[in-house]
């Protein structure tokens, strides 16, 4: 299989859009020639377009930003002669020059293929629009700056997953192009391991459960992930999550991921009526379970300042090393900002018990 063949659904750039989407810009515009057979869009587009892969021609249909003589087109249009074919937008085009900078990083292995970063929260992972610096990717072009090996032309320097900007928790980064193959057909075909660590509203239905459909843009507004019942707007998509401890109001639950699509776990829990604590995207930001009682909102709100973001830590992560075949397992301790928001729930769950 070749590289450009895997789902890139799981390392999108990071971009946080805040604005309301208004005109949309052109960014790549091709011309099928007279002669020009019928041929799917997304094939066109792979044959025309360099550094462009089909799953993101395809993405860009599913957001509705794929055009076929000015009309939005889904990845299994057919080409036909002198059709204009444009890939527009919501931001103006600009060349992303990947600037190397002296950012602290938690690394908690490394070796002549790869690292791995534990991530804080609030970092962005990849330059975008909005995000030109300060991104991880900027602090691993300084990093590896003296490793010939290290391609720091390629627009996803050494990623081959991705989190959230205020999801903190483990990634793994390739230093080499033959280490990204590798890590990235392991994504690609579901054998890497992934367990994150939440705090959702309400407790989920029996303890444990699998949460599935299919993950795609939301049709009204972009800046959403949304859970479809078809293929026709979305990815399919699996969580495996498991209710380790109950705080009456709250919980604390593991998700184990088999796909990685953006937003997995928040749209999910979302989906079955228990977004994320304090997630402000989903609607976890609101009183959703509890008492009317003043002192139990005013707890709430302190809960909310103890941990400014959604309650979500990837925690382990699992690999085959592409040089040595050997699976390698990394853990990584629950943020302080977390902790302290269970610690907090805990101690008000023994505060109600004594009562």
């Amino acid at each position: 299989m070749l590289e450009e063949d895997f789902d890139d659904s799981e390392i999108l750039d990071e971009i946080e859009e805040t604005t309301t989407i208004q005109d949309k810009y052109e960014h790549h515009r091709v011309v099928a020639d007279k002669g020009q057979g019928l041929l799917r869009v997304d094939k066109f587009l792979t044959n025309h377009l360099e550094k462009i892969s089909r799953n993101r021609i395809q993405e860009a249909a599913d957001d509705g930003n794929l055009y076929a003589n000015g009309k939005p087109v889904k990845s299994n249009y057919k080409v036909k002669p002198d059709d204009v074919i444009t890939i527009e937008l919501d931001h103006p085009k600009q060349e992303l020059k990947i600037i190397a900078q002296d950012i602290p990083i938690n690394i908690v292995y490394e070796d002549n293929d790869l690292l791995v970063i534990n991530k804080v929260a609030g970092m962005v992972v990849h330059p975008g629009h909005g995000n030109y610096s300060g991104t991880l990717v900027n602090a691993l072009a300084w990093h590896m700056k003296d490793n010939p090996m290290f391609d720091g032309n390629d627009p996803r320097p050494g990623l081959v997953h991705r989190i959230d900007k205020d999801t903190s928790g483990l990634l793994v980064v390739a230093k080499n192009e033959y280490a990204k193959t590798h890590l990235s057909s392991q994504f690609f075909h579901k054998t890497s391991q992934r367990t994150y660590v939440a705090l959702a509203w309400g407790v989920p239905p029996e303890g444990e459960g699998t949460i599935t459909g299919f993950i795609g843009r939301n049709l009204h507004d972009r800046k959403y992930m949304h859970v479809f019942d078809s293929e026709e707007h979305g990815k399919w998509a699996v969580t495996h999550y498991k209710v380790i401890e109950e705080f009456g109001y709250v919980s604390v639950v593991e998700c184990k991921l088999e796909t990685g699509r953006t937003h997995q776990i928040r749209v999910h829990f979302k989906h079955i009526g228990h977004p994320l604590f304090n997630d402000s995207t989903y609607g976890g930001d609101y009183i959703l379970r509890g008492t009317t009682f003043t002192k139990y909102k005013q707890f709430v709100q302190n809960a909310f300042a103890v941990c400014p973001r959604q309650a979500l830590h990837a925690k382990t992560l699992g690999f085959v090393h592409p040089t040595t075949g050997e699976f390698m397992q990394f853990d990584s301790e629950i943020p302080t900002d977390m902790q302290s928001l269970i610690e907090k729930w805990r101690g008000y769950l023994g505060s109600r018990i004594e009562e």
